[in-house]
């Protein structure tokens, strides 16, 4: 399995893109996080050639954290900054899907650029909360012009169904990407979006692959399922929409099974089955702590058989999955919107 995916010409991204929403304000809800261990893991990643990072303008905290990171690698002779990509992503307030214009658009993007000290962002994800606004083209376009103007290099999308990224397609919007959810317990890709991004060669970015921690050993045979993170508050929903508890520790044995025969964890399995499904150009990993850097690097060293991803497909079809397309039921069921966070990036 290749390492690296190259987006678009002459721009290379590591297929395990290290994820920053765990370290935004408010995430985890049991704990601080060691911010000076994060920054070591993310030299260790960096060196491993793990090099892409992605954020977003709505992660409290994020961008800085990152630009801080640029600003250490100036002086590092391990690497340099121009020697990591970063992905951020540009979210409209909820309230201001109506009323934002260019200038709003511009403001928002040119403080990523000082938060995260590049003079180019490399990719800007660009995320609309509410269809019913239909203003999603005419606010997309300004992204458009603003890579017109150098402060942009590709324009993608994040928890678009499938109907609204064609449509901005069809509006000239040159989408080189789409950032979405999917995991062994979260499959709605599978049905009609993975298959037109192959059509249409769209790359896909995968988050939550380890549903917020829990496709782990640490939930193998475990009692106690509170949640620690926003992440798992949402993904205990979607486990008991899909293979409830139960069907979870039978999927968590048969991984670690797996992951036993290859010498990696259950998170290596996981991650790497979902890299393994056409049209996955990458998958997002979170990064809390220095811990888990080694157990990325073993993602690449070894491959399923054909044997053991039948095995996996063969117990996830005993199970219902999730209905509709991709981020539907977030955005239209009042259960999974409940936990979503839709005004974060008022200045």
């Amino acid at each position: 399995m290749n390492r690296n995916y190259e987006l678009t010409p002459g721009y290379t991204i590591s297929r395990v893109i290290n994820g920053c929403w765990q370290l935004s304000e408010g995430h985890s809800l049991t704990s601080k996080i060691d911010f000076s261990d994060v920054m070591r893991a993310f030299h260790m990643l960096t060196e491993q050639g793990f090099t892409t990072f992605d954020c977003a303008d709505i992660y409290t905290g994020a961008e800085d954290f990152i630009g801080t990171f640029v600003e250490e690698l100036k002086h590092s002779s391990a690497s340099s900054p121009d020697a990591i990509q970063i992905h951020t992503k540009y979210v409209p307030d909820l309230d201001k899907l109506e009323t934002v214009r260019f200038e709003d658009t511009e403001r928002i993007i040119d403080r990523s650029l000082k938060r995260l000290r590049r003079e180019r962002l490399d990719l800007v994800q660009f995320h609309w909360w509410d269809y019913g606004v239909p203003r999603c083209e005419e606010v997309a376009h300004h992204l458009v012009r603003l890579r017109e103007k150098g402060k942009i290099r590709s324009i993608g999308v994040t928890n678009f169904d499938t109907d609204h990224l064609e449509r901005l397609r069809d509006a000239g919007i040159p989408v080189v990407s789409i950032q979405s959810q999917y995991s062994m317990f979260d499959r709605r890709v599978e049905a009609r979006q993975l298959p037109w991004c192959r059509e249409h060669g769209v790359a896909m970015f995968c988050y939550d692959t380890l549903s917020g921690g829990f496709l782990s050993e640490k939930y193998l045979g475990a009692a106690d399922f509170t949640p620690q993170t926003r992440s798992q508050v949402k993904y205990m929903q979607i486990i008991e929409d899909s293979l409830g508890l139960d069907g979870m520790q039978k999927l968590l044995g048969l991984l670690k099974e797996i992951a036993g025969a290859h010498g990696v964890s259950v998170s290596a399995v996981a991650t790497h089955y979902i890299l393994c499904q056409p049209g996955v150009a990458a998958a997002i990993v979170g990064v809390r702590n220095s811990r888990h850097v080694l157990d990325n690097a073993k993602l690449f060293s070894f491959d399923l058989t054909e044997a053991e991803k039948a095995a996996i497909r063969g117990l996830r079809s005993g199970y219902p999955d999730l209905p509709g397309d991709p981020y539907t039921l977030e955005r239209t069921s009042p259960r999974y919107r409940g936990i979503i966070k839709m005004k974060l990036n008022g200045e």
